[in-house]
């Protein structure tokens, strides 16, 4: 018997336009496009964007501007302002969003696990209990079990109250 997943979202990243060069640098640059690329927040330092495949509902990266692999390199002003966004994200996760818990990690550099390694950045990932299935632990498949866009739309009006100010 084969098995057929519908994922009509993976649509956009086979036929979509292609951008080239950093994505994470395109997006830094093209704040007109705030909308359309699901940035949830931006400031002088970084800016806060939905993850386009996530592990979870709601889940999201701080980014800084700067262009940079390597951690040890960034200024540090620019890392604690990522950490403050961070405990800000999280508290809107726990207490306006419903999650049990969140995970933060960075994966930095391609043998660190990083998909994007040329610009590092910081997941946010929402947690509940038993949020995790068989189709994940057995399948090697995610389930997304909400639209992509109505959570965007949820976040992008909680984040006005988060991380303003």
């Amino acid at each position: 018997m084969e098995n057929i997943l519908y994922a009509p979202w993976r649509d956009e990243y086979v036929t979509g336009e292609k951008i080239d060069g950093c994505v994470f640098c395109h997006i830094s640059t093209h704040e007109s496009d705030d909308e359309s690329l699901h940035v949830l927040y931006r400031d002088e330092h970084c800016f806060i964007v939905m993850n386009r495949y996530p592990y979870t509902p709601g889940h999201f990266m701080i980014i800084p501007h700067h262009h940079t692999d390597a951690l040890e390199a960034l200024d540090p002003n620019v890392w604690l302002h990522m950490s403050a966004l961070a405990q800000r994200g999280v508290r809107m996760l726990k207490e306006s969003f419903g999650a049990h818990g969140v995970n933060i990690g960075m994966n930095l550099g391609k043998a660190g696990g990083a998909g994007i390694a040329e610009h590092i950045h910081l997941h946010l990932v929402p947690r509940w209990e038993r949020d995790t299935n068989f189709i994940t632990a057995i399948g090697e498949n995610r389930v997304y079990s909400t639209d992509f866009e109505k959570i965007y739309r949820r976040l992008k009006g909680l984040a006005e109250t988060y991380f303003k100010g």
